[in-house]
């Protein structure tokens, strides 16, 4: 019997191809909604609307954009939460090793509750209300230029609580700080 040798190397590189694409298939962005439970994203999720995530272990980022709104519940992100000029962000009984960024929230009010921050808190511009309670922060927790309120309560910050030109100023208070508590912030 004879064997045709002549296709084997074509045969090899379509399967080595293959092989070759199939962990692409599974990295990457992740859209939300639709909404996620207790899976595990080998990426980053995108939030372009109204997504909730319960229990989901997310192994990039979570961005969210215009017009999104978060609510995220007992999850793990490797990387960072980001939104820029989305309606809303809450994140609650968490854990985070990079950093929760909020810049220029317009729409309803946000949360901060209960999380492990490895990296920092930072919240810039905001018009809406936020509350930041009850989070353990590694890094710093900073507040600049918010207009919509914001309430600093109860928090654990290994580095340093920094607020500046908010209008109000951030209320609270009972906040253990291991650096330096700044500026409108110094009280609390």
């Amino acid at each position: 019997m004879r064997v045709d040798t002549a296709s084997r190397p074509l045969a090899t590189l379509l399967a080595l191809g293959c092989i070759g694409l199939a962990p692409a298939a599974f990295a990457g962005d992740y859209p939300c909604p639709p909404n996620r439970g207790a899976v595990t994203i080998d990426g980053d999720i995108v939030v372009k609307g109204i997504c909730n995530l319960k229990g989901t272990n997310v192994k990039g980022n979570v961005k969210i954009y215009s017009g999104g709104t978060l609510t995220a519940t007992g999850v793990r992100v490797d990387g960072n939460i980001q939104a820029e000029n989305a309606n809303a962000v809450t994140v609650r009984s968490s854990y985070v090793k990079g950093d929760i960024q909020a810049k220029y929230l317009k729409g309803s009010p946000s949360y901060i509750e209960n999380n492990t921050v490895d990296g920092n808190i930072q919240l810039e511009s905001n018009r809406r209300s936020i509350l930041v309670r009850a989070n353990i922060v590694d890094g710093d927790v900073q507040a600049f230029s918010n207009t919509g309120g914001l309430v600093i309560r109860g928090n654990r910050i290994d580095g340093n609580l920094q607020c500046k030109s908010n209008n109000p100023a951030p209320t609270g208070g009972n906040n253990s700080v291991s650096g330096s508590k700044e500026d409108q912030c110094r009280r609390l």
